[in-house]
């Protein structure tokens, strides 16, 4: 009963000391977390856990453990705040990951994405279809920005051009990682000499295609490994 009540007491010990240090760390630790944040919080849940359930670990040493990792955060906080170099290497820098409407895959394959993933971080921001691109960052939080092409913006010449009751269609992957989706092909009845025909119209072959989709308006999107641009933005 006893070893019980010991228990007890240390969890809700644990609970209000890790409630104090979110107070004294502010409140961007409830929020998405970079990569300092979210290293603290995982060093700072551990110390708890163990304060409240270990009980072969001193409460003492756990304390100055849980005192030394809080005043480090906080004070790397602050100097954060005042050097711009120092919060670029403890928080990270945002990505570039589509550029002119053009996929960098290179910047992809460093934060170890894969198109599907890019895919779904684009729908949940309520884009299923990479024609309306023009940008995407990718946040030190590990969400994405997107800036739409100024055609695809909300209330546009463009969006009055729409025929009433026009149907838009998902877009089809055609083409990923230089490789012809076959089974998208024949689910949707696309000719495969019609694709090869739109490659030889731009003067590239299959295998220069990073990304090929049929959009949901049926226009034909290609990101190419070649991207052509010379001078890739760097958020650094």
């Amino acid at each position: 009963m006893q070893e019980h009540l010991i228990i007890l007491v240390r969890s809700i010990s644990a609970l209000l000391i890790l409630l104090v240090i979110t107070r004294i760390l502010g409140k961007q630790t409830l929020s998405n977390m970079n990569f300092h944040e979210f290293v603290t919080a995982v060093i700072l849940g551990a110390i708890a856990a163990n304060l409240a359930f270990n009980e072969k670990m001193q409460v003492s040493h756990l304390i100055i453990s849980l005192a030394v990792f809080t005043i480090t955060s906080y004070l790397l906080s602050k100097a954060a705040l005042r050097s711009r170099k120092l919060r670029m290497w403890i928080a990270g820098t945002p990505t570039v990951l589509v550029e002119g409407g053009v996929i960098l895959e290179d910047n992809l394959k460093k934060n170890k994405l894969t198109l599907d993933s890019l895919n779904q971080m684009l729908r949940e921001k309520d884009i299923f279809d990479l024609e309306e691109v023009e940008y995407v960052l990718l946040e030190i939080n590990g969400e994405i920005s997107v800036m739409k092409k100024s055609a695809y913006k909300p209330v546009t010449a463009k969006d009055m051009k729409l025929q009433q009751g026009q149907a838009l269609q998902f877009p089809i992957e055609l083409i990923m990682d230089g490789k012809i989706v076959e089974g998208n092909l024949q689910a949707n009845h696309i000719k495969k000499d019609w694709l090869l025909s739109e490659l030889h119209s731009r003067q590239k072959k299959v295998e220069d295609v990073f990304y090929a989709v049929k959009g949901s308006s049926g226009q034909l999107y290609m990101d190419f490994y070649q991207d052509d641009i010379k001078q890739p933005i760097d958020m650094e």
